[in-house]
């Protein structure tokens, strides 16, 4: 099993490894090829494992990140995902090799990715990274890190945006959130069922160009579920994680009162 690249030519007939065999998000995988195809003009490459599996990666400059960082001649590594019978297998090394050869090959000065400071779902695991050798080069609030791999020690330090701002001026749920990946698009009005069956308000915004992410209230622009202006979670949940979590807050809000 080899490695494969998706182009625009390609990718109607090609599965994204998102959301395999799950119907209620045929609509979602759509949005995301739609995306994926506007982003290839723009240096994206999406490269698979040749199988019907979720074992992928998805980097494009990071000049044309849709998130908050300053990476200037860098690639930034939107997605790399090895899951179930196919991890432990090298892949992810593999996928992360051919990576840092396109970078090289297009004279960038190295790799950046987003992580959490532990292991969270949604987000690479850290320690992989690091044994990879990379290095945390910022922190954003509440727990995101940013990690680099340079091989030009002249190339600049990468940052989160300074202006970032982290807070959402919405009352109830907002949900920040843009087609990168499908399991966002397809969750929302799920959602949206649960707040309206508890009276919460719920808000949520669809981030539709890379100026809107690199200016969004939540550095990991795929998702960011905020409650009363303070963020909660970048984890893309289930409606009945949900409802767990909407019962929580609710009641931490009845007891300050």
């Amino acid at each position: 099993m080899g490695i494969i690249q998706i182009t625009k030519s390609t990718i109607e007939t090609e599965h994204i490894c998102c959301a395999l065999g799950a119907k209620q998000y045929e609509h979602a995988v759509k949005e995301k090829k739609k995306w994926l195809r506007e982003r290839m003009d723009e240096g994206l490459v999406f490269s698979r494992l040749d199988e019907r599996a979720k074992v992928f990666i998805e980097y494009l400059p990071a000049e044309m990140a849709w998130v908050p960082i300053q990476a200037q001649n860098y690639m930034y590594i939107n997605c790399l995902w090895v899951s179930g019978k196919y991890k432990n297998n090298g892949y992810a090394k593999q996928l992360l090799s051919e990576c840092k050869e396109d970078a090289m090959n297009r004279g960038m000065d190295g790799i950046v990715h987003i992580v959490g400071q532990k292991k969270y779902p949604y987000l690479s695991d850290k320690t992989f990274l690091e044994h990879m050798g990379f290095e945390t080069v910022d922190r954003g609030e509440p727990y995101f890190q940013l990690m680099a791999l340079k091989w030009n020690d002249q190339g600049v330090i990468p940052s989160f945006s300074k202006q970032l701002k982290t807070v959402s001026d919405d009352k109830g749920i907002a949900i920040y959130y843009t087609a990168q990946c499908p399991f966002a698009v397809g969750i929302i009005d799920e959602l949206r069922k649960v707040a309206e069956n508890k009276n919460v308000t719920f808000k949520s915004f669809q981030i539709t160009s890379r100026e809107e992410a690199q200016n969004s209230p939540t550095i990991w622009t795929t998702f960011g579920l905020f409650y009363n202006g303070e963020f909660i979670t970048h984890e893309i949940i289930s409606p009945n994680k949900f409802e767990k979590l909407l019962t929580k807050l609710l009641t931490e809000d009845s007891i300050q009162i």
